[in-house]
């Protein structure tokens, strides 16, 4: 099933999601939609939150279904290390057609547990490490524009609220 994405304004993507508990079939069902949604919305990655269900789950494939191996499922998942800084454009699923700058760690380790609630730990460079950072902040209730700057922030707002005034968001 492919969820819509929503979109910046949405309240779920302003508060923090719940930790998961259970790891049964219902789990399995709701991750195989999730990267189903992921790709049908042609993106890299996607937070639970992003499909309007606030609990502790992201799913990843920076490899966007080249490398069905390279598919990473988070659930629960803490950064536990950062190393460098990188800067480059980031772009949002739930903010789509904006685009800015965003300084992020360049390697990034995650803790998080599996479809399984099996705990691993796996480290990720580049796109990986950003999109470790950039999911984990939506579980987090955080959006990559909390990392722009207060005026260009504002400037996006304030486009979003004239799509929105105009019925095109």
């Amino acid at each position: 099933m492919i969820y819509p994405i929503v979109k910046f304004g949405d309240p779920v993507l302003d508060t923090k999601a719940a930790p998961v508990t259970e790891f049964d079939a219902g789990l399995r069902k709701l991750l195989d939609d999730m990267f189903e949604s992921m790709y049908a919305a042609h993106g890299v990655g996607l937070a639970a939150p992003q499909i309007g269900i606030s609990r502790r789950i992201a799913v990843i494939d920076v490899t966007f279904k080249e490398d069905p191996k390279q598919q990473l499922v988070l659930i629960n998942p803490e950064i536990i290390h950062t190393e460098g800084k990188i800067s480059q454009n980031e772009g949002c699923l739930s903010i789509p057609e904006f685009r800015e700058n965003v300084t992020r760690p360049k390697k990034v380790t995650v803790r998080a547990q599996n479809a399984k609630g099996e705990f691993f730990e796996h480290t990720g460079e580049e796109l990986l490490a950003r999109a470790f950072c950039h999911e984990t902040d939506h579980l987090n209730g955080k959006l990559y524009i909390s990392h722009i700057s207060a005026l260009k922030r504002d400037l996006m707002k304030r486009k979003i609220r004239k799509l929105i005034k105009a019925g095109e968001w």
